[in-house]
């Protein structure tokens, strides 16, 4: 081009420029990115003084309400469904997320390692240089305030269990309030609000606030259905992996933050955890008020054989962590062990209830901390295994970020998390189920799961190093 334009007399130079408008549809998975249309726009030289036409605004198009050949869902709160689509024809369906989400897709600049220019000239040494090459890489002072409110959010999430118990404590330490202390933790060792099922702690208000959206958008979270379910059935989630924390299980199905209510609509979910998590004071109340409930067989029984729209439990659903403290242990970062093969409790009890079991996979979940590889030194894996045996829970050694840096810390990493819930397996009910019965159910089950994976693995875990792996 060069060459051409120096053969042009200068007299007869003419600039031209141009926009090439464009309207071009890339599709990937259900992703659709409308171009608007540019003016065109043309200057050179001798150019007379007559007044030229305002240039027109670019006409605004209207977002098209098909995606992949499907047509978005809406609701009263005119919150969009999008459908993903896979080469295979499957189809994914979740809530529309805030504008901000491809955003929060994009990695910090400073958590990829600066790369050093070679120079011409030979220099001495730079000063503050030290810092740039430090293990510990510090986050810049120009943050988004909303980035900020992530962090806290997140934060007060990971250390809500010391905090209420510090404030309990500073409570003790203040004479003229034991007299209310002490009947409050004889009402907490005694009440049975975890196991009775009736959920009458539990605030929807609280669990709609918009703050989760926050938490959810940190990583950022996305909560997807492969298919709808029916409101006049029960239902026992299995959410895979259980990672360090299960972020994903919480951003689900704690909170109103992904839109569990819009792609499942009529189903009541309740999140299970440890019954020790009850017995802390204050922390027990935030839980409750949470919709969380006791993980123990009294209160899962309860909470599928009572209330619903029937009062026998129709349109509920609890969401179990299956792998437990074990599966804690293999949480390393693109990777996918599962603690399953000889965990069946679950499926024993959804066909007690007469409940269909649903997988979850959370794409994303190992990837938010790194762990100490305990494998390599017996003596620490079986202090933690001692330990799990002990008190119901073990301790990974894990760390990722802190708050004002991207290297140390107990703050998760800023990675995207997708929680996939699969097809249901239906199951018959008894009140004695049969081993042979429970063996199928849980192999379909199983198959249920590795479907899951390898349907979403090449969209979801584009960086993994192995495949799904299930070990006893």
């Amino acid at each position: 081009m060069a060459q051409v334009a120096q053969a042009i007399p200068n007299e007869l130079k003419e600039t031209y420029q141009s926009s090439v408008s464009s309207n071009s549809k890339q599709t990937h998975h259900g992703v659709v990115n409308d171009e608007i249309e540019q003016p065109m726009h043309f200057v050179g030289d001798g150019e007379d003084d007559a007044p030229r036409s305002p240039v027109r605004k670019p006409h605004k198009r209207n977002g098209s309400l098909r995606v992949n050949g499907h047509k978005k869902e809406g609701n009263d709160h005119s919150l969009l469904v999008e459908k993903y689509n896979t080469p295979d024809g499957e189809i994914l369906t979740s809530v529309k997320p805030e504008a901000g989400y491809e955003e929060s897709l994009r990695t910090d600049e400073k958590e990829n390692k600066p790369q050093t220019k070679q120079d011409e000239l030979v220099s001495g040494r730079r000063a503050g240089a030290g810092w740039d090459n430090s293990g510990i890489r510090f986050a810049p002072l120009q943050v988004p305030l909303k980035r900020r409110l992530q962090t806290g959010m997140v934060l007060f999430h990971t250390l809500c269990m010391a905090s209420f118990l510090t404030i309990f404590f500073f409570l003790c330490a203040i004479p003229f309030l034991w007299p209310l202390l002490v009947p409050y933790l004889i009402y907490v060792l005694l009440s049975s609000a975890p196991t009775s099922g009736q959920l009458s702690h539990r605030s929807e208000f609280l669990r709609s606030l918009p703050i989760w959206s926050l938490f959810a958008s940190y990583f950022p979270a996305r909560l997807h259905r492969s298919q709808e379910l029916t409101a006049t059935r029960k239902y026992v989630f299995g959410y895979h992996p259980h990672g360090i924390i299960s972020h994903g299980a919480f951003a689900s199905f704690a909170t109103e933050a992904l839109g569990f209510s819009q792609l499942f609509p009529g189903i009541v979910n309740t999140l299970l955890t440890l019954d020790t998590n009850f017995r802390i004071p204050l922390y027990r109340d935030y839980a409750l008020a949470m919709g969380l409930a006791s993980v123990s067989r009294e209160s899962c029984e309860n909470l599928l054989t009572k209330g619903g729209t029937n009062g026998e439990g129709m349109g509920r659903a609890i969401t179990i962590v299956v792998g437990g403290a074990r599966e804690s242990l293999d949480a390393r970062p693109h990777s996918l062990r599962l603690v399953l093969k000889r965990r069946k409790g679950f499926v024993k009890l959804a066909i007690r209830t007469g409940a269909d079991l649903v997988p979850v996979l959370a794409f994303g979940e190992n990837e938010l901390y790194d762990q100490f590889q305990a494998d390599a030194h017996p003596f620490i894996h079986k202090t933690q295994m001692i330990i799990k045996k002990v008190l119901g829970f073990t301790i990974p050694l894990f760390h990722a970020r802190g708050v004002f840096n991207y290297d140390v810390g107990l703050m998760p990493y800023r990675r995207p998390l997708n929680v996939v819930v699969g097809r249901p397996v239906k199951v018959e009910q008894h009140a004695k189920p049969e081993d042979a019965y429970i063996a199928e159910i849980h192999e379909l089950y199983v198959r249920e799961l590795e479907r899951l994976w390898h349907e979403w693995k090449d969209v979801f875990a584009k960086n993994r190093t192995g495949e799904l792996e299930i070990v006893a």
